[in-house]
């Protein structure tokens, strides 16, 4: 069973259950001084009392959780099944991992602190996960695409705006889906150069003050397609090779993913400290490899490293571009990307290199240079004729996942 949501326009209600005397204390002292907040303070562990815990009305929910013990994280986890969307709840621990942090995103909890709370830290992250979702209706999650490459040069960019172009159209030109195209790679991105767009994104200036970037900031940051199309594309910088804060970054992410229903990511090669967030955030990851035995084998790398960093996550699958069959040639034939690849094997793209340099130098997509083609009939199997997988992290877990888990980019 899970618990709608219901609202009182005059006062917020925050329940906190908690079996820490000092925090159950702190917890009193930082909300209950407000007439505007009806405060409900449940003693007792989570295991005892966290499946009849009353959240009914509530804004948000604290969880005071002892995380060492196996069952308090099973009685976590029944909570969030019976809570369902709402309210959003803030977990509470004595410490940290990865695989903790891993299991909370998977239970889609709103946000984590680390104990000791500070007063201002509480109440900053009640007031904001309680205001992100609490727009009327329940939260809906956009659709993340994401393509990352397994070797340079293998056609990434090409078929992530391909990719883009099929979702924006997917529901026909009369109610045209809000889609957004993001390259990630900040040195040497192309998606801009491929549309004939002006990057538009400064990442320098948003660094200094990351709280700044809102909605507003965002749209004059977006670059727009003649076809509708949203683009965040920063300018090339091809000898400067730095990192971003990531906290920056993720905050990007999380905000280009609330406003859009469908979002796609022209990953890097680099794997970067927020890299692992953006994996965790998509429904469907495509990893982009060329037709020849080093390339598959990095494939293959690709997926078993991918598996083993992130668990459960992401179900990585493997597009193989630009691949040609020809009589009696000695070349790797699809069985053999079959048996190399097994159940990560996603399909193939047909080679036709002229069309697509064509397409790349008009700054077109490739459906205006050759209406019905091959690539772009195969994608649309991929992309629309497919189910899409729920993602291991909601969309607000961007920045959560690059708050919780620093250690995972070691």
């Amino acid at each position: 069973m899970r618990i709608g949501r219901t609202a009182d326009s005059d006062r917020t209600r925050v329940v906190v259950l908690t079996a820490d005397v000092e925090f159950d204390r702190s917890s009193r002292a930082i909300f209950g001084t407000s007439s505007q907040i009806d405060l409900n303070v449940v003693s007792g562990r989570l295991t005892e009392v966290g499946d009849t815990l009353d959240v009914t009305g509530a804004s948000v929910a604290v969880i005071d959780i002892n995380a060492e013990r196996a069952d308090e994280v099973q009685a976590m986890e029944r909570l969030m099944t019976r809570l369902g969307a709402w309210p959003p709840v803030v977990a509470v621990t004595q410490n940290f991992n990865a695989d903790l942090a891993r299991i909370f995103m998977q239970m889609h909890v709103a946000d984590f602190l680390v104990k000791p709370v500070a007063a201002v830290d509480l109440v900053r992250t009640c007031a904001r996960v309680a205001k992100k979702q609490s727009a009327g209706a329940d939260p809906t999650d956009a659709k993340i695409y994401t393509f990352l490459p397994s070797v340079g040069g293998a056609g990434v960019t090409t078929l992530a705006v391909q990719t883009a172009m099929i979702l924006l159209n997917s529901a026909g030109p009369r109610a045209r889906p809000a889609t957004c195209l993001v390259d990630l790679d900040f040195q040497h991105g192309t998606v801009a150069d491929y549309l004939d767009l002006e990057p538009r994104l400064n990442l320098a200036e948003i660094e200094p003050r990351p709280d700044r970037l809102d909605r507003q900031l965002l749209e004059v940051m977006l670059s727009y397609h003649a076809s509708g199309l949203a683009v965040v594309a920063a300018p090339n910088r091809p000898a400067e090779m730095r990192s971003f804060d990531p906290d920056v970054v993720t905050r990007l992410l999380d905000l280009v993913s609330t406003n859009f229903e469908h979002v796609v990511f022209d990953m890097p090669r680099t794997w970067f400290s927020w890299t692992d967030s953006v994996l965790l955030g998509s429904n469907k990851l495509f990893i982009v490899s060329e037709t020849t035995v080093p390339a598959l084998r990095h494939a293959k790398q690709l997926v078993l490293a991918i598996k083993e960093r992130l668990g459960d996550g992401p179900h990585p699958q493997v597009i193989v571009n630009r691949f040609a069959t020809q009589m009696f040639s000695s070349g790797l034939r699809r069985n053999d990307l079959q048996q190399t690849l097994g159940d990560s094997f996603a399909g193939c793209i047909p080679n036709d290199y002229a069309m697509v340099r064509e397409a790349i130098d008009r700054g077109v997509p490739l459906d205006e240079v050759r209406p019905g083609n091959k690539i772009t009939a195969q994608l649309k199997k991929l992309v629309l004729d497919q189910p899409v997988a729920r993602a291991a992290a909601d969309r607000s877990a961007f920045g959560l996942v690059q708050k919780l888990v620093p250690s995972l980019a070691k």
